[in-house]
């Protein structure tokens, strides 16, 4: 079941369910989750290694970051792919899942998200792929409203998350035994 826009807010304000969301979404939250920002771009690079018990993800520079009270942004051109993390950040419940879209704006501009889900424990910042899958450049403001977050509940309660992406790390200096 998802959880709507007044029990949202009550879980922000009781569990911190989510931190650092924008005085609109506090306030006047749009459909049945929150929207949420963007603030972290990194360029990916190097090579990367996905095995069966060990991982190793691609090197990652930081190109733009969100500061409040400045006017910053980026220049996605076609076939460009960023590693993004939002402003906010999330501490779920052994109850709740939190699932995403993108914003229509986003990808009707060409912009691409690739999501996974939060597990039930995960504490952090989230990451998401932005690709530029459109013919055109398209400029994106630090701090713009870019995907939408939908929690659900999770019956007869989750295994807690135990991950080593716990906190929001973005990638890793080198290969590690996954957990």
């Amino acid at each position: 079941m998802v959880l709507g826009p007044r029990k949202l807010l009550q879980l922000v304000k009781t569990k911190k369910l989510v931190e650092g969301l924008s005085k609109r979404e506090l306030e006047n939250p749009e459909g049945a989750g929150f929207d949420l920002r963007l603030g972290e771009v990194y360029k990916i690079s190097g090579d990367a290694f996905l095995g069966e018990t060990h991982r190793k993800t691609a090197d990652i520079k930081l190109v733009e970051k969100y500061v409040e009270g400045e006017n910053r942004s980026i220049l996605i051109k076609p076939g460009d792919f960023y590693l993004v993390t939002t402003i906010e950040s999330v501490n779920t419940p052994f109850d709740i899942t939190i699932n995403f879209k993108p914003r229509t704006t986003t990808f009707r501009s060409g912009l691409f998200l690739r999501t996974g889900n939060v597990a039930p424990g995960y504490k952090g910042k989230l990451t998401f792929g932005l690709k530029n899958e459109g013919p055109i450049p398209v400029a994106i403001e630090m701090g713009a409203r870019f995907v939408h977050a939908q929690f659900e509940q999770v019956l007869g309660g989750g295994s807690l998350y135990r991950g080593q992406w716990q906190g929001g790390r973005v990638s890793v200096l080198k290969r590690e035994k996954q957990v």
